[in-house]
Parts: C-alpha cells; sequence; structure tokens
C-alpha cells in the first residue's frame, strides 16, 4: 500500500497507517479517498475546494498561501491533534495543498514530532520516504524549528546560510552527498 516514486506523486501517498498526504487533485478525487478509507480531509490552499465534498467526510480548510510569512505554525497543534483523535476514533486524515510538497508536508512533520516522538530531522526523513518531492518553504522550516525546540527542547535541524541563502542545514547535507567524489 506504501507508495513511492512518480506512481505516489499523482496519488494519496501513505505517512502512517491513518495519515495521508496529497496534492489537491489527488485529494479531490472520490475513488481514492474511498480506496484509502479517509474520513477527515485537511485542505490547506488559500481557496475552498470548487469540487463536491466527499459524502461522510469531515472537511478542513486552512485558508493560507505557500507564503515564508505565513502562519502555519499557529495549525501545528490543532492539526497534529486533529489527526491523532481521528486516528483513536478509527479514522484515517488526508493532509493536503496545491501540490502536496510544502504546506501539506510541513504540517505532516510537525504531527510526527507532537504524536510519534520523532526529531524534526526524522520526521522530514520520514515523509520524504514517502513522497520525495516534500521540500517545506524556509518560512515553515523555521517555524518547525521552533515547534521542536518547544516539544522537545533541542533543535536538530539548523538554517545555515549557503551561497543560496538561507537553507536548512538537511538541503546541504543532501547537496553534498550528491557531488561527485574526486
Amino acid at each position: 500500500m506504501h507508495q513511492s516514486g512518480l506512481a505516489g506523486l499523482s496519488g494519496l501517498c501513505r505517512v502512517t497507517d491513518h495519515l495521508y498526504l496529497s496534492n489537491g487533485r489527488a485529494a479531490n478525487d472520490s475513488s481514492q479517498v474511498i480506496r484509502c478509507n479517509i474520513t477527515c480531509i485537511v485542505n490547506v490552499t488559500e481557496t475552498k475546494s470548487r469540487c463536491p465534498l466527499h459524502r461522510g467526510v469531515e472537511y478542513i480548510h486552512i485558508p493560507l498561501p505557500d507564503s515564508p510569512a505565513s502562519a502555519l505554525g499557529e495549525h501545528f497543534d490543532d492539526v497534529s491533534d486533529k489527526i491523532q483523535l481521528t486516528a483513536e476514533l478509527g479514522g484515517r486524515t488526508l493532509v493536503h495543498c496545491n501540490a502536496g510538497v510544502s504546506r501539506s508536508a510541513s504540517l505532516c512533520m510537525a504531527y510526527l514530532m507532537k504524536h510519534r516522538g520523532e526529531s524534526l530531522r526524522a520526521a522530514h526523513s520520514w515523509v520524504r520516504s514517502c513522497r520525495p518531492v516534500v521540500r517545506p518553504n524556509n518560512g515553515f522550516w523555521k517555524q518547525l524549528i521552533r515547534y521542536e525546540m518547544e516539544l522537545r527542547g533541542c533543535a536538530s535541524v539548523r538554517m545555515i546560510c549557503t551561497s543560496m541563502g538561507e537553507v536548512p542545514d538537511i538541503y546541504e547535507e543532501e547537496a553534498r552527498s550528491m557531488m561527485p567524489l574526486r
């Protein structure tokens, strides 16, 4: 059931048994929502879906743009707790934004930190293994780092200055690992 590679990019990517991540198109595909037994959808886009909502599915809309200035961190606790409550009631949550890359991925990472006890670094690795295109914007990284500090008292990721500007150290390590050996 775990999807990876190109097949996972167009569908619902399973993060845990009760948490899925996708882009907006997949979230509006009733056949995928039904097949994955989704009972709650968290839509983190500026506009509500124009498509008819899926029958019997709870729908939560968080109207935020994918901008480093957006206060996504204000929603980390509420969304994480909702995902956990839905799971405890036997349901499954789908979190989506337009592309399934930044906003929704950040919320899934926050959930893994709060309710699965993962470090931010491990949460990023986990979500990225399910959906390889995941790449939160720098503003969301900063908010996730602050959130990890609140939850754990320390940060596993730090922002660093590079020739490409300020980035999480995870990306610098990825870039180094891709450089050819001399």
